[in-house]
């Protein structure tokens, strides 16, 4: 570091205001709640505002940040940009697809066990031009049963032009009584690919609960770098005393799994890749429908079953089936620690 003589005259004042005004924009402040928290949230979720009687929003621990970048460097993909907060944490990147080479598999984990009452999660994950990622969790989303207050999840995806991303998170299980908002913005770029999966199950099926959860709303946003909105899915689950408000068809359908997986593409017909998602999943006994997104901007699937195995097992074949038609290779088995 140099120290200036005390004789140096200062810069001016304009110039000191604009370093000030590119440092706050480049580096946001993340433990500021403006930042990990959620600005508009669903009234579901709104009227379940309290203050818990354990640790509150913005406490030690009840923060969980990831905010990673990536870039093409020598070839691959490498992740040059990390910053993470417990209990939000990732595995080191690894580099395991004998035919794509310069491709990242990412690896997110969550060190406390679960989503507990108060809880605020953020991810952002900033994809550079070429970078090929491939971003999981290490485990299923478990959600606590919470008295007081609610637990949210924001996650930021963008994919710039002519990257290849894949962001398949394991299912998320909501426990008797808790109250869940997840919020996901995807950014595609004209150019990138991005494939997009989720699974929500009724509950822990294995203790006889289902739908004993009191609230579960996930957003999702699918627009273009200039804003042009392609794709919108919002689910609001709230079970009532017969539960009919989340077992009807547009639902659950009376089913403990359900299931969505999005290919956000330029790289083949958005025709094409729904044939492809229809014909991977026939076959494995599940319910399902295929659909070509708005704007022709690729294809979306939703399954539904009562069986975890043939749910993974079709959701599985769907994303292999996608990344050969969108890559021209095979997928690699995904290895979890």
């Amino acid at each position: 570091m140099t120290t200036l003589p005390p004789t140096t005259t200062p810069p001016p004042a304009s110039l000191t205001t604009t370093a000030t005004t590119r440092a706050t924009t480049t580096r946001p402040d993340r433990l500021d709640e403006r930042y990990y928290g959620v600005d508009r949230l669903p009234p579901e979720v709104a009227a379940l505002r309290s203050a818990p009687d354990t640790l509150g929003p913005g406490s030690p621990a009840k923060v969980g940040i990831l905010d990673l970048g990536f870039a093409v460097r020598g070839g691959r993909t490498e992740l040059v940009e990390r910053y993470q907060k417990s209990p939000l944490q990732l595995i080191r990147p690894l580099w395991t697809d004998p035919a794509m080479p310069g491709m990242t598999y990412v690896c997110l984990m969550a060190t406390g066990g679960g989503v507990a009452q108060a809880d605020r999660y953020r991810m952002d994950f900033r994809c550079g031009p070429g970078t090929e990622v491939h971003l999981t969790t290490q485990a299923a989303t478990k959600v606590f049963r919470m008295e007081h207050d609610h637990a949210a999840q924001r996650v930021h995806l963008t994919a710039d032009e002519g990257s290849y991303v894949e962001y398949l998170p394991d299912p998320v299980i909501p426990f008797e009584g808790s109250r869940f908002y997840q919020r996901t913005e995807v950014t595609v770029a004209p150019g990138a690919t991005v494939v997009l999966g989720d699974t929500v199950t009724a509950g822990r099926l294995a203790r006889g609960e289902r739908h004993a959860y009191r609230v579960f709303a996930a957003d999702l946003r699918i627009s273009r770098s200039d804003g042009t909105l392609l794709a919108v899915d919002t689910q609001r689950l709230c079970p009532d005393g017969d539960r009919s408000g989340v077992l009807g068809p547009a639902v659950f359908a009376g089913h403990d799994h359900v299931s969505s997986l999005y290919a956000v593409t330029d790289r083949a017909p958005a025709t094409e890749v729904a044939d492809v998602l229809h014909e991977a999943v026939a076959g494995h006994g599940v319910t399902y429908g295929v659909s070509v997104l708005p704007r022709e901007c690729g294809a979306w699937l939703r399954l539904l079953d009562d069986s975890p195995v043939r749910v993974a097992a079709a959701h599985t074949a769907a994303w292999a089936a996608v990344h050969r038609l969108l890559t021209g290779h095979p997928a690699p088995p995904v290895r979890k620690p």
